[in-house]
């Protein structure tokens, strides 16, 4: 018995597709074990091969999203350059692809609140105050699909802290004149529940903890800053930023030897 041709075409173009994701999958396992080695670089290469494959995958998309944050992170923001804004500005990009996949998925929306933070590091000051409200929304989005992310509470954490530290000068100008009335949800209580959370939900974080002991310094409290510190020199190193992190955390833990707590 013969087979039709259609028959056989479609057979062998469903094997194809098969084969495909197949394939998308391995480079998103390589590129997860490369962003464990801290090759964030290299880890995006597979994303981008994956989403050669098929370029409706939800989780190579934010990845890649995450990827890029982490290739750009590695240059500081105090250094004026194009490369990185650019790696930020396609971070913000996949995020925005991610959430537009799959408006379910709480990974999507933290990257793309985490991608729209750095990202506006190349903003002017009445562009980076329209987007912070963005950014809370998506992270609050975030933790509505998944109340146990402990990165967007990172996030979040990170938000009013950034705000908090702001001159009372520069968000009253903001708050009134570039329409940043969402600074107002801004508070060190939120900014300390929130990171106080991402450290609860990943301990080992070394990230959570340094930002969390900075929020501390910036309150007065150091005997709670050093435990935290403590705990960021001494953990495993995991993210490609780590070991910056740790000498930040040995930095702060010579400033503030020997201070005690303000108001005590």
């Amino acid at each position: 018995m013969r087979i039709p041709c259609a028959i056989v075409a479609a057979a062998l173009l469903g094997l194809s597709r098969a084969a495909a994701a197949q394939t998308a999958a391995e480079h998103i396992e390589l590129a997860i074990a490369a962003q464990s080695a801290r090759d964030p670089a290299a880890g995006l290469q597979h994303l981008e091969e994956a989403l050669a494959l098929d370029s409706t995958s939800y989780e190579a998309t934010w990845r890649a999203g995450e990827l890029c944050m982490d290739i750009g992170k590695q240059t500081p923001d105090s250094v004026k350059s194009p490369q990185r804004d650019s790696i930020y500005a396609r971070a913000e990009w996949f995020g925005r692809r991610a959430v537009a996949l799959n408006p379910e998925g709480a990974d999507g929306h933290f990257v793309l609140a985490a991608a729209i933070g750095r990202a506006s590091l190349t903003k002017s000051s009445k562009e980076r105050v329209r987007r912070a409200a963005e950014i809370r929304s998506e992270a609050l989005r975030a933790l509505e699909l998944d109340p146990n992310h402990h990165k967007t509470y990172h996030v979040l954490g990170r938000w009013n802290a950034e705000i908090m530290r702001l001159s009372g000068l520069t968000r009253f100008f903001a708050k009134n004149f570039l329409g940043g009335k969402i600074f107002n949800a801004a508070s060190w209580d939120s900014a300390l529940v929130y990171m106080n959370k991402a450290v609860e939900l990943a301990p080992d974080n070394i990230y959570h903890q340094l930002d969390l002991a900075e929020i501390y310094v910036d309150l007065g409290r150091y005997a709670e800053a050093r435990i935290h510190l403590n705990q960021v020199v001494n953990l495993p190193v995991v993210d490609v930023m780590d070991p910056v992190y740790q000498e930040r955390a040995a930095f702060l833990l010579r400033k503030i030897e020997g201070k005690k707590d303000r108001g005590s």
